[in-house]
Formats: structure tokens, C-alpha cells, sequence
């Protein structure tokens, strides 16, 4: 071994990497918009029996080495089709069980599923049921912690003001179903069990938060009959 000259400075140690997870709610963290998603958002939840991802982040080592980091992920749940990114990598690196509602179950033809229909229990604290409209199988994930969590994928979006309504675009599969589905959530909450909203886009409208507070009061609040009067955006 040849030893170090006196004469050479030490050599700068490399810098650690910063992650790439901005933390949202105490055990839950947020992904940067990936691009491959539309910019859509992806988020993990930490949880003692095994964590989980929802929707794709951009994949790269970063990504990679910040959710190995926090003890991989046990399942990837798919809030709509638009979020699918590159899921085939995800599964590949952990292992993890795929998530997503059957009616676009279809669209991942080579890769070990775990489907449901209507509602499909996770862990003890999340689940996820079947809100159609924005997809065919769009689908929300509720953890019931801190008050309960909403990950609402594209079903509710942040507005330019950072309200949470729907939107209905060109490409909505069936609008009046995303409004039932609207129904569906605020009959299955209450103020109680409902305080934050994690959409899967449009975060910048949130002026710098990760998420939406008072949730349920704000979906309580939202005029479904005027939404139905709106035409394609």
C-alpha cells in the first residue's frame, strides 16, 4: 500500500446526495412532478408492516436509492391510468405487489398484479376504492392517520386559488361518473374522518404545501349540479 503524501491535500469527501422526498405529513413524503406522468405527483407512505408507493415517480438512482433508504416499499398503488410511469423498473427493484383497479389492469400485460374492483384493504391503515370518471378505473387511496389522508390521483385537482374541485378535460372518460364518485367520497367521510387531500397534480397551485387541509369541508362544499353544467376544457 502506497501511503498518502504529506505534501497532497486529503481528498474531498463526495458530497451525500439530496434526497429527492419533500415531506408532506409526519410518515408520508412527496416525489418531484415527473414528467413521463404529465407531471403528475407520486408519494410514499411509511408504515411499520411495509410501506408503499402511490403512482410513479420519475425513475432514476435517486429515486431509487431515497425509497430504498426508507426500507423499500411493499406495494405500488396505481390512483388512475395517466400515473402508470415506469412501473415494470419499480416492481423489478422491490419486489412489490401492483395495485390498481381491473379495468386497467390491462394496460400492465407482463407484470404480477394485484387488481381489485371495488374497495381492497392494504394494511391496516390504507385502502383504496373505486372512483370512476376521470379514467374508468380511477381510484383514490385513503390512509386513516393524521385525522385520515386522501390520495386523490387526477379524480381531484387543485385549482389556480389551491381549492380542490374536479376537472373535467378532453380526454375525461365520464364526467358525470366523476361526479357521483365526488358523492361516493363525501358520503363515505365526514369532517372527522377526512382532513387532508394529497392530489396527484397541479401541486404548484398549493403556493408552497404538500397538501390540502380541511378536506372534507371543501369537498362538502362544491356544487355538483354546477359542475355538471360545464363542458369539456
Amino acid at each position: 500500500m502506497i501511503p498518502a503524501s504529506p505534501n497532497l491535500p486529503n481528498p474531498t469527501p463526495s458530497p451525500t446526495p439530496v434526497s429527492v422526498l419533500r415531506p408532506v405529513l409526519p410518515d408520508i413524503y412527496a416525489f418531484p412532478p415527473n414528467r413521463d406522468t404529465l407531471g403528475g405527483t407520486a408519494y410514499l407512505i411509511l408504515h411499520p408492516s411495509g410501506n408503499g408507493l402511490v403512482d410513479c415517480p420519475a425513475w432514476d438512482e435517486a429515486t431509487q436509492a431515497a425509497i430504498e433508504q426508507q426500507g423499500g416499499i411493499e406495494w405500488l398503488f396505481l390512483t388512475h391510468r395517466g400515473a402508470i410511469g415506469n412501473v415494470a423498473a419499480i416492481q423489478s427493484a422491490f419486489s412489490c405487489k401492483v395495485v390498481i383497479q381491473e379495468q386497467e389492469a390491462y394496460l400492465l400485460p407482463n407484470l404480477v398484479l394485484a387488481p381489485f374492483r371495488d374497495t381492497v384493504v392494504l394494511n391496516d391503515h390504507s385502502s383504496a376504492l373505486w372512483t370512476p370518471g376521470h379514467s374508468p378505473g380511477s381510484a383514490c387511496l385513503y390512509d386513516d392517520r393524521h385525522g385520515g389522508v386522501l390520495f386523490t390521483g387526477r379524480h381531484v385537482l387543485p385549482n389556480q386559488h389551491g381549492e380542490p374541485v374536479p376537472l373535467r378535460l378532453s380526454k375525461t372518460f365520464h364526467w358525470w361518473r366523476q361526479l357521483q364518485a365526488i358523492q361516493l367520497l363525501r358520503d363515505r367521510f365526514s369532517a372527522a374522518t377526512l382532513h387532508y387531500l394529497c392530489p396527484g397534480a397541479n401541486i404548484g397551485f398549493l403556493r408552497g404545501n404538500r397538501s390540502i387541509d380541511r378536506a372534507y369541508e371543501r369537498l362538502a362544499q362544491l356544487d355538483l349540479d354546477h359542475y355538471r353544467s360545464l363542458q369539456p376544457g
